[in-house]
This record gives structure tokens, C-alpha cells and sequence, in this order.
């Protein structure tokens, strides 16, 4: 993925690894966020920023996540701390038994995964509310914001 700089790592990033991938609805759902719209945001050293890596839990979407971690963990993205990586269903119900396995292989490169329901608003347009979030998305939502606050060197990022 690209990459951007900026000036300090004093918020956390959602960075969508696709296109539709949700960035931007987790940013708005969680306020003092941004979205990295598909580039990995890069500080100056020596603090690295927190990331988010967002993904829809279909094939194309798993692969894109997988991509990411992949080159996170490689090293050759420097400067970011990946905190773990949120999939976003991407049409209700259960995940296929394939698709299911192939998110378990996915999350296995990131420190955690967070999965957030299916949301037939969100699909017809309406922006994310309280009325129209469920109770499980403000819990993902509450458990990033804490492991956001606490202190972010404790997660690895390759300089």
C-alpha cells in the first residue's frame, strides 16, 4: 500500500486495506480517529503511530488484509504500530466454513482481530448512529480505545 507522512503519532489510524473496506465509518464511530484512506500514515521516528487495519470479511477482502499484515510484518513499513486488524461483514449471517478459516489464517498476522456484525443500514446508505449501531460494534469500539490508551510502545513497530 502507499504510504503518507505525518507530522507526529498522536492518533490512531484506521487504514482500510480496500476499497469500501469501512475506514472511515470506524473513524467516525470513534472520535479523535482518522482514516488513512488506503496509505499507511508514517511519523518521524522514533514514536510510531497506531494502526488499525481494516478488511470486509469476503475473499478479496481477507487477501487485502493478509497483503497488509504481510508487509507490516516484513519490516518495510516503518513507523507503525499495528495494533490488530477489524473485519467488517460483508453480508449477514455466518462466513462460509472457507472464508471463516482463511479470517483465522488472516488474524494470526496481527496482534488481534475484531469482527463487526453485518449492518443492513449502513449498507442502504445511513451513516453510522447510535440508533443504528449495535451493541457488540460499541464494545470492539471500546476495547480499541482502551488498548489505544494504554501505552502504545508496547506493541511492536520494525524501524
Amino acid at each position: 500500500m502507499p504510504k503518507f507522512a505525518i507530522p507526529a503519532a498522536d492518533t490512531l489510524w484506521w487504514v482500510g486495506v480496500h476499497g469500501g473496506a469501512g475506514e472511515t465509518t470506524m473513524s467516525v464511530l470513534l472520535p479523535g480517529t482518522r482514516a488513512a484512506s488506503h496509505r499507511w500514515p508514517i511519523p518521524p521516528p522514533p514514536v510510531p503511530t497506531p494502526v488499525i487495519l481494516v478488511a470486509r470479511t469476503h475473499g478479496s477482502g481477507l487477501r487485502a488484509a493478509q497483503r497488509a499484515a504481510i508487509e507490516w510484518a516484513s519490516g518495510v513499513v516503518q513507523g507503525v504500530a499495528v495494533l490488530g486488524l477489524v473485519l467488517i461483514a460483508d453480508a449477514p449471517g455466518r462466513l462460509p466454513r472457507v472464508l471463516d478459516d482463511f479470517a483465522d489464517i488472516v488474524g494470526g498476522g496481527v496482534p488481534r482481530v475484531w469482527d463487526i456484525p453485518w449492518i443492513e443500514e449502513w449498507r442502504r446508505g445511513e451513516g453510522p448512529t447510535p440508533d443504528n449501531t449495535p451493541d457488540e460494534v460499541f464494545e470492539v469500539l471500546e476495547s480499541i480505545y482502551a488498548l489505544r490508551a494504554s501505552n502504545p510502545a508496547d506493541y511492536p513497530a520494525p524501524y
